[in-house]
């Protein structure tokens, strides 16, 4: 098995960008930096090279602009962080990752719904017993 490479901070900014809007060329994504972020444009377009070389990206040349798309799963590399989060932050407790995120963040009605819904799904409760 592979070893999964892991993005940096700024690495997954990138990808967050991609996964939203599709492959994408530099100035494209360096515009969308930019509204949240003092980034020159050099410094995304090397990023974004780096980050092909470590195939995060994939890069498509036939165009005058080259065009980058993510070369990893939106799911999979956040499951990946996850994982690691909850082994290193809360000494692999998934439930005191939950209790720590619900605590800091309001979540609606929906998102306790949906939560409901997908813990049903995995350990399904059957009635009466």
């Amino acid at each position: 098995m592979t070893e999964q490479i892991k993005p940096t901070d700024s690495e997954l900014e990138i990808l967050n960008i991609l996964w939203d809007k599709g492959p994408s060329t530099v100035r494209e994504v360096h515009e969308v930096l930019e509204q949240s972020k003092d980034a020159g444009y050099t410094t995304t377009l090397k990023l974004m090279q780096i980050m092909h070389e470590k195939t995060l990206l994939k890069r498509d040349v036939s165009n005058k602009s080259h065009v980058y798309t993510a070369n990893v799963s939106q799911e999979k590399t956040q499951g990946q962080l996850v994982k690691r989060m909850i082994d290193n932050v809360f000494n692999g407790s998934a439930s005191q990752l939950v209790m720590q995120a619900l605590g800091n963040n309001k979540a609606s009605s929906q998102e306790l719904e949906e939560i409901r819904k997908y813990l049903e799904n995995i350990h399904p409760n059957p009635k009466g017993s």
